[in-house]
């Protein structure tokens, strides 16, 4: 869009812009700049057009922009090239992803390389690296606590291994996400010791106070995140002589977005690892990017502006790269970080799918759907060119994030229902064969996330011990139900490493001083290739889960219906056991998928009357993708088995 001011400023900044560019062609970042700057300015302008260094800001805004666009390799503009042409690259049902710690997986960067085979061999192409920045060894949150953003932890490898890496991955067709915390630093970081020594500069970067006037203000409305860990919000810290504010760990410090070099900084590091050849980058706790008095201080318009400018600038520089917001809040928020008022992706193109994640859970314990199902209709619609990350289990907890409304509707009492859940995947509840932990336990209101990895919060682990083979079966009946779930819902689906051979909770983070006081490190496990290997073994539980999950992935990328196109219905059948939806193919209506899962440990008969009117069995049989046999009708009704999957065609 032309606009007079903003491009007569833009004017000003270009002018006094002389980047070297050697023998770089500007001629697309100019028309990209051009495309994007009237709301690169306006955003701006809303957030900091009241200061007296606005047009120098901007002009520096500008200046990162260009200096990164002439750092871009070529191979990377190429690609920036072809994504723009094909614009919904990503929506492809090809994709399948997995979310692995680089060190517990294959000890570094170069041993990540050298262990694709692995993925491929399963079917993934999309490798989410969890963070491997430079990060105090005692003090790391699990890589979310970075000193260097710049920097890859010398335990994981340099940089130069993250982009060979990348490299490497773009050879074989597969694409590299990567994190990057944009709310908070380390302690250690270089703009935390900067304060710490009294420079002013650095002190703007975070939330500072000289006493607790300020602090108790914000602590009035501002919830805990980690009441047993991490009481309260700011931290003293001793050295600087003031109050900084921790939302998260009293060694991570936030950032004050309202100083707008804060955000050009980070705008610099986003577009530092796009240069580095990542496809995706993972921006972690953006629900928390704005602080306001009186507020929460989760989901405030500002952290959507932030987002939007962000999304703006990488477009300029790599738009290639698509952002995943890292948003885990109620269902009515989490549409929002795709972008408001939009009809495509204006802030980040791929969010997590966290309530769909915490109804799967739902059903499992409950052994019926109906929750599920509530909560399905329930999600907010997305934009056109964005998509969920749908996953079963991730680095982090198990909260029970699903709406209050849907629990009522479905015949639950909200707050009983949450107890029941946590009772029995810590297996407090009587009859309960799962083996998790309690995580963030809270002593005032008696909530609780979940810690514990697929297997044991599922039965594995307790199946195994007691060598019930009937039990055994269940488990991995289990696994590959949920999984058929996130493959076939639309969106993308995102495993987690080692719930493709059955990996129990492991106990060894206890021994570790650092890790033993968060349980969430027992399904955070190193990464067992003994066992891996037992997945070429017939009839062992590795070979069993592996294959499984192997033939559904391979069959996901042949079926077109699994596009993210906005091509789900979901369909009544008043069974409450079952989950069952259409996906059909937007560009041939004839090519539909028929996704029927059986929650319930007994077999379950699906009545054929309520599919016909839907175009269903209208030849009285249907064929099992899954299974490749024919699923006959008998009675007007077909009979499903325990706990298990249907992809279903004529």
């Amino acid at each position: 869009m032309y606009e007079q001011a903003s491009h007569s400023l833009l004017n000003d900044i270009l002018a006094e812009l002389k980047p070297e560019a050697g023998n770089v062609r500007l001629r697309h970042f100019y028309t990209r700049l051009g495309a994007n700057f009237y709301a690169i300015h306006s955003l701006f302008h809303l957030l900091y057009g009241d200061r007296s260094d606005f047009k120098e800001q901007m002009a520096s805004l500008v200046e990162k922009l260009a200096q990164r666009y002439i750092e871009r390799a070529p191979g990377l503009r190429k690609s920036d090239l072809a994504r723009e042409k094909d614009y919904n690259w990503f929506l492809n049902q090809k994709w399948v992803g997995m979310a692995l710690y680089c060190d517990r997986f294959a000890d570094d960067l170069k041993g990540l390389r050298a262990h694709l085979p692995y993925l491929q061999d399963l079917g993934v192409n999309m490798v989410h690296v969890m963070p491997v920045l430079d990060c105090p060894p005692d003090n790391s949150d699990g890589g979310y606590a970075v000193r260097d953003f710049k920097r890859i932890d010398a335990r994981f490898g340099t940089t130069e291994d993250a982009a060979a890496l990348a490299a490497t991955l773009k050879k074989r067709d597969m694409l590299l996400v990567l994190d990057i915390v944009v709310n908070h630093t380390s302690d250690e970081h270089e703009w935390a010791r900067r304060a710490r020594k009294g420079e002013k500069k650095y002190q703007d970067y975070y939330f500072v106070f000289d006493d607790r006037e300020i602090p108790d203000i914000y602590e009035e409305t501002m919830p805990e995140i980690f009441p047993a860990t991490a009481p309260g919000n700011f931290t003293w810290d001793g050295e600087m002589g003031k109050w900084v504010m921790t939302v998260f760990n009293n060694f991570q410090w936030d950032l004050n977005y309202r100083n707008p070099a804060v955000l050009i900084e980070m705008i610099d590091i986003i577009l530092f690892w796009a240069n580095q050849g990542a496809d995706i980058l993972r921006l972690d706790a953006v629900a928390f990017l704005w602080k306001k008095m009186g507020s929460v201080c989760q989901n405030e318009r500002e952290a959507h502006l932030l987002l939007q400018l962000m999304k703006d600038c990488c477009q300029v520089t790599a738009p290639g790269v698509l952002f995943i917001a890292e948003a885990i809040v109620a269902p009515s928020e989490i549409a929002k970080y795709f972008g408001e008022d939009a009809i495509n992706a204006k802030e980040c193109e791929i969010a997590y799918n966290a309530t769909f994640m915490a109804l799967l859970w739902d059903a499992v314990a409950t052994k019926n759907a109906v929750l599920l199902g509530q909560g399905i209709k329930s999600l907010p619609n997305k934009l056109e060119r964005a998509t969920w990350l749908n996953y079963v289990r991730c680095h982090d907890d198990i909260g029970l994030g699903f709406d209050d409304n849907d629990i009522r509707l479905s015949g639950y009492d909200p707050a009983q229902h949450r107890r029941f859940l946590i009772d029995y995947y810590t297996g407090r509840f009587p009859g309960s064969i799962a083996r998790g932990l309690p995580f963030g336990e809270n002593p005032k209101t008696g909530d609780a996330r979940i810690s514990g990895s697929l297997a044991s919060l599922v039965g594995l682990e307790s199946a195994l011990e007691s060598g019930n083979e009937a039990a055994i079966d269940a488990a991995i009946n289990t696994i590959v139900l949920l999984h058929s779930m996130i493959l076939s819902f639309g969106g993308i689906p995102l495993l987690y490493y080692g719930d493709a051979i059955g990996t129990l909770n492991s106990l060894e983070y206890l021994a570790d001083p650092a890790k033993a006081a968060d349980n969430r490190w027992m399904h955070r496990s190193h990464f067992d290739w003994s066992k891996a290997e037992k997945r070429h073994q017939t009839g062992t539980v590795e070979n069993r889960i592996f294959s499984a999950l192997k033939k559904m992935i391979a069959l996901r990328k042949e079926i077109t219906a699994f596009a993210d196109f906005d091509n789900r219905q979901l369909l009544a059948m008043n069974a409450p056991h079952l989950l069952v939806f259409s996906r059909t193919d937007p560009q041939n209506s004839r090519n539909r998928v028929l996704v029927v899962g059986n929650f319930n440990d007994a077999e379950q008969t699906l009545a054929i009357s309520a599919l016909r009117p839907h175009g269903f069995f209208q030849q009285g049989a249907m064929k099992d993708l899954c299974s490749g046999e024919r699923i006959t009708v008998e009675n007007d009704a077909v009979v499903l088995s325990p706990l298990s999957c249907y992809w279903l065609t004529d």
